[in-house]
């Protein structure tokens, strides 16, 4: 990352227009500003029939001879499938209202990245090919024939989406972009062109279980050695059940979790809260991912690692899922897991959430079976199960990052933050226009946590990161709390570029350090190992 802070804010421009017309503008494929392409092997073994070596900054692409026609039979099978896919073609009007809600298009004031033209790219295709008015007035109807500089286009562009809906939030026709650019990238995906920063989890995850290729011993290991890090911190000693069948609830969270920091330290929050409450749980070296980057990839992946869930839920005969800190993983969950997989709860003990220790029946996730761990820790701690010390977060001065899938996703808002407020003693909000359903990116969402792209995710996440630097500046917030594994790995550097001096955590890692357990010797550092000022 070369510029500075100030040296990227003094490059936006959002008065400097192009020259030429946005259907004549031509692509910029200078380095950092394109993903690396997808391993042929890795994409081959997946199933993609047409992967193939190709670079994004050479002229030739080696696309299949035919390939014209298999996006246009592609679209039509998606257009014919989804309803909402047609219906998204059809009714925008070109309002603008979404134009400035792009963190991308904030954050380098390129036109093509307002969601309202990012799809106009797919859309001037749709009108020539399936539309009447499109096919007898071309371009003065918004038409244009599939060239290959479109499809390059579309490469560019809908890899600079991260499909976090706020633009649909703002949208009057409830147009969600971020299905609009899931039918865009498994259109290129057709004709063999994916990105590796994406193929590459969802080919470890097809094999292990995982993103991140972890295999069942060494997950095993890793989270012994988290147990031998809590023994030596707290003087208890923790032996998580692994794969053992007859458990009432099976525990699934991001794998992310389990390889690095700051994940890690959520990990060892939830093992804490379980030992607390002697929770009746297992956990699956087999299902030992709650993400899904087949939601970047296309349907029938998103369907495929997402049903290892229900699978393994069943041949342990839990009686239901509870899930760690994710985002799309929830943004799955509740959107698609019901109709792509339900059918796969026939035959098992799943029910109906209720916690064990409290009673609350967990009555919105009758369909999924599928508990978030924040609700379930909220309802501990509103019915007094828990015993907690918040004087041993009082070094920290938090503040809270809605993960985009979770409060768009699904609504979830207030757990986190009542969850936070019992654990900590100084908590701060960011302005109420970048949180909650407005929240704005990590900018590194939906595959796009990929290096060789930096400068592109610092400008995306200008508008996030202007955010922690308020309350840092005005509260001396030094947390920025979340309960996303993708956030944890992509929001460091974003505040470190942004807001340095903010380190990041997940919300479970707050509550493992201010948990007293039965037993426990006196607390002198936290998860991380740090010295406690006070306990």
């Amino acid at each position: 990352m070369k510029l500075k802070p100030q040296e990227l804010l003094d490059t936006i421009d959002y008065s400097k227009l192009p020259s030429t017309g946005w259907m004549e503008t031509p692509n910029d494929f200078s380095p950092g500003r394109w993903p690396y392409p997808a391993k042929v092997e890795l994409h081959k073994a997946l199933g993609f029939k047409n992967a193939h070596e190709w670079r994004a900054d050479e002229e030739d692409w080696h696309l299949p001879e035919n390939w014209q026609d298999i996006i246009h039979q592609g679209f039509k099978a998606r257009l014919d499938k989804y309803r909402s896919f047609k219906v998204f073609m059809d009714i925008c009007v070109r309002c603008g209202a979404c134009a400035d809600k792009c963190h991308f298009y904030v954050g380098g004031g390129d036109p093509k990245n307002m969601p309202v033209l990012r799809a106009e790219l797919l859309r001037s295709v749709y009108r020539k090919d399936f539309t009447m008015a499109g096919k007898i007035l071309g371009k003065l109807n918004g038409a244009r024939v599939l060239e290959k500089d479109v499809l390059k286009e579309w490469f560019l562009y809908f890899y600079q989406c991260t499909e976090c809906r706020r633009c649909s939030l703002f949208c009057p026709y409830g147009i969600d972009t971020a299905e609009i650019t899931m039918m865009a990238r498994e259109l290129l995906h057709e004709v063999g062109l994916g990105i590796n920063w994406i193929i590459e989890p969802v080919s470890n995850c097809n094999r292990t279980g995982n993103h991140l290729g972890i295999q069942p011993h060494a997950f095993k290991e890793i989270v012994e050695f988290m147990c031998d890090d809590i023994e030596e911190y707290t003087g208890v000693r923790i032996n998580p059940p692994f794969n053992e069948p007859g458990h009432e609830v099976l525990f699934i969270t991001p794998s992310g979790d389990v390889f690095a920091d700051p994940g890690i330290y959520t990990f060892m929050g939830y093992l804490l809260l379980f030992e607390a409450i002697g929770l009746d749980y297992t956990l699956s070296t087999y299902a030992s991912e709650g993400g899904n980057f087949g939601f970047f990839t296309g349907a029938d992946t998103m369907q495929k690692l997402n049903g290892k869930m229900y699978a393994e839920a069943k041949r342990l005969g839990s009686k239901w899922i509870l899930g760690g800190e994710c985002g799309h993983m929830w943004r799955v969950v509740n959107q698609y897991m019901d109709t792509m997989n339900g059918y796969m709860q026939e035959g098992s003990n799943l029910t109906t959430p209720r916690n064990p220790i409290t009673g609350t029946v967990f009555h919105n996730a009758a369909q999924t079976k599928m508990v978030h761990i924040t609700e379930f820790t909220a309802d501990l701690i509103k019915h007094g199960k828990l015993n907690l010390s918040p004087e041993r977060n009082d070094h920290l001065r938090v503040t809270y990052h809605d993960s985009c899938n979770t409060a768009r996703g699904m609504g979830l808002f207030e757990e986190p933050r009542y969850v936070i407020k019992n654990v900590c003693n100084n908590y701060f909000e960011m302005p109420p226009q970048t949180t909650r359903e407005q929240t704005f990116c990590c900018a590194g969402g939906s595959g796009l946590n990929t290096e060789e792209i930096m400068e592109i995710r610092m400008r995306g996440g200008l508008p996030r990161g202007n955010a922690v630097k308020y309350v840092r500046d005005k509260h001396d917030v030094n947390m920025l709390a979340c309960i996303c594994a993708i956030d944890r790995a992509t929001l460091p550097p974003l505040a470190n570029f942004w807001a340095p001096g903010v380190s990041v955590t997940g919300v479970h890692e707050m509550v493992g350090n201010a948990l007293n357990l039965p037993g426990q010797k006196k607390r002198e550092v936290n998860l991380r190992g740090e010295p406690l000022e006070e306990v």
